[in-house]
């Protein structure tokens, strides 16, 4: 409970007008059922002709006293003013009167049900779009590196399945919680003083029954928390079987897959079926409680009308009296049915919550500075100074690296796969932050500095390029708020994108499909391009942007990066040596070093790493 209460203070805080409303509407609901049901009393007299011709009744006023004489009053004033109506009009026009009197508080008290619940529709969908951009929200902070040991099934299953119980269980369950207990309150408060022996009675089975729908929901929260892992391994299965189609079909390996996929579902299936099972003996126990618990009273309370007293002596109840005093207790049987409901519903709910709270709680180790530096533009230098980085406790990735990149020039870095490239370079954006040392532009270290800042200043085109299911102006256009069409055409211009997308049926509104998989790798990484042209970056980093294409792609894309890299800062990852001979200078790089750097032809003089790289691309 105390974690369904913090989520409460998490999620529902900015309802509390609506949690107000439900809970006066409940109060207003409850009420009104307990008059319509008193009706019942006069009603049951008139037909069995109880108290009507023998009794006369007379006008009471209120001059103090004790709760149970306010309650005489009451009760003997209403049947006075029932015995007059009948006297007047006749015993058919007043059973006409009290049949339409019960009607009207019922139409009242449905209305404030209705209402009630009609209130509580904006918290529970509140809560649940709350959570999920929650969710989104922190996906979009969080590290690359967190990324790289989480699968994205998982987060996928967090953000759909699990968000999906929460909202099934827990924010269904939280009309309950302000209804029921409510009901159960002004319930037992009506009984007591209807009788107080009978309540006496009643109340030592209610935390019995409580307690043993509690038993059935001790376990859920495992059970639930198992099923939704498994649930998450079934999603990451589908994500790999998408990634990897084209290979699943080359290798024909569809029945491996399929028996993979089925394997999952099975213990899934299994689990849930367990989880099911448990819950469905809940209504069946309390529906046996409450039949018992009614049985048991009606039995008790009959032996006293045979005898004529009550539990503590004294003049029991009358027969329509105890009739109504059933009618309430089997009234409040169902909100305990309902309250003990959620009792196993919660901890279900809790189980995801605890997944999802997995991302919403992990502790990003990229934060900006409490006081951030100003970085509105380049101007001088970056610098990497004494920079060791690794990604755990295992091998360093990086190790002493020192190296400046003057603004306006072009560094290129190459070495062999796994020299530590692709890590130098995310650690400028911090992507990841360095284990030891650090990194500066202009002088400031780069953690001293707002990330948004930071990344504002940068521009990345990479080897695979990354568009979205959306038109072709919006991928150009992603990222620059109010950009234009006339800039947009600009910069696809200058990219050599405009031609082929003029060739397209509808320009730039085409919709270039999931990954921009309706283009051709060349066209792909030209809108990339275009991309970076647009945000106009002072410093540009290209990540082997022309490494997986064809010779006539290249061309163009090469053509694309020579006018994107003029009067900018370029720091590029190569493998095609080809490509960065006009480089200011050539870092090479080994087994997390720096090993040697220069120009091409001084690189090439040294007869070194450089060199052997070189001479394996010419054979």
């Amino acid at each position: 409970m105390k974690e369904f209460l913090k989520m409460m203070r998490q999620y529902a805080s900015p309802y509390k007008g609506y949690l107000a409303a439900a809970v006066f509407l409940n109060i207003l609901s409850a009420i009104f059922n307990i008059f319509s049901f008193t009706v019942l009393v006069p009603l049951l007299n008139i037909l069995f002709k109880v108290n009507t011709d023998s009794q006369v009744y007379e006008l009471m006023h209120w001059n103090g006293g004790s709760f149970n004489d306010f309650k005489e009053m009451v009760v003997n004033n209403f049947y006075y003013y029932v015995s007059d109506f009948a006297g007047r009009f006749g015993l058919m026009n007043t059973l006409i009167l009290l049949g339409g009197t019960m009607i009207f508080f019922t139409l009242l008290k449905t209305s404030c049900y209705f209402g009630s619940n009609a209130v509580m529709v904006p918290i529970s969908t509140g809560i649940v779009k709350e959570l999920r951009c929650r969710v989104y929200n922190k996906i979009l902070s969080l590290p690359i590196g967190f990324f790289s040991e989480e699968r994205k099934g998982d987060i996928i299953a967090r953000i759909t399945g699990d968000v999906s119980e929460v909202e099934n269980s827990i924010t269904a369950s939280i009309a309950i919680l302000i209804k029921d207990p409510i009901l159960i309150l002004i319930y037992f408060g009506f009984l007591t003083a209807l009788s107080p022996d009978m309540m006496a009675f009643t109340i030592v089975f209610t935390p019995a029954f409580v307690w043993i729908m509690g038993i059935i929901g001790k376990q859920l929260k495992r059970g639930s928390l198992e099923a939704q892992e498994l649930w998450s391994d079934t999603m990451s299965q589908v994500d790999e079987t998408l990634g990897g189609l084209r290979i699943v079909k080359a290798f024909n390996a569809e029945k491996t897959m399929s028996r993979r996929f089925s394997n999952v579902t099975d213990r899934m299936r299994r689990k849930i079926a367990k989880v099911a099972t448990r819950q469905l003996t809940a209504h069946p126990v309390s529906e046996f409680l409450g039949t018992t618990m009614l049985m048991i009273a009606l039995c008790v309370g009959g032996s006293m009308i045979i005898r004529g007293t009550g539990l503590f002596g004294g003049k029991f109840m009358d027969a329509s009296q105890f009739i109504l005093f059933l009618v309430i207790l089997y009234s409040v049987i169902e909100p305990i049915k309902e309250l003990s409901t959620a009792t196993y519903r919660i901890p279900k709910g809790l189980a995801s919550m605890e997944r999802i709270n997995k991302i919403l709680e992990y502790d990003n180790p990229i934060k900006d500075p409490k006081n951030p530096l100003p970085m509105e533009s380049f101007k001088d230098a970056i610098r990497f100074e004494g920079v060791h980085f690794s990604y755990d406790s295992s091998r360093e990735i990086l190790r002493g690296i020192d190296l400046s990149i003057p603004r306006g020039k072009m560094i290129a870095i190459v070495g062999e796969s796994g020299a530590g490239k692709s890590t130098l370079v995310d650690l400028i954006p911090r992507f990841w932050d360095v284990t030891e040392g650090r990194i500066t532009i202009d002088g400031k270290d780069v953690r001293d500095i707002a990330v948004k800042d930071l990344r504002a200043l940068m521009g990345n085109v990479n080897q695979e390029p990354i568009l979205f299911n959306d038109t072709i102006f919006n991928n150009i256009a992603f990222g620059v708020e109010g950009a234009t069409m006339e800039q947009v055409v600009a910069a696809a211009k200058i990219a050599n994108a405009h031609d082929f997308i003029m060739e397209k049926e509808q320009g730039y509104e085409t919709n270039i499909g999931d990954r921009g998989s309706k283009l051709s790798g060349g066209q792909r990484q030209r809108l990339s391009i275009a991309r970076a042209i647009l945000k106009n970056p002072p410093i540009l980093i290209l990540d082997e942007a022309t490494a997986s294409l064809d010779t006539e792609s290249e061309r163009l894309v090469q053509d694309a990066l020579d006018r994107l890299m003029s009067s900018r800062t370029t720091i590029a990852i190569a493998h095609r040596l080809s490509t960065i001979k006009n480089a200011d200078e050539i870092v090479v790089m080994h087994d997390g070093r720096i090993v040697e750097r220069g120009r091409h032809e001084d690189l090439i003089a040294l007869n070194g790493y450089y060199r052997k790289l070189n001479d394996m691309q010419a054979l």
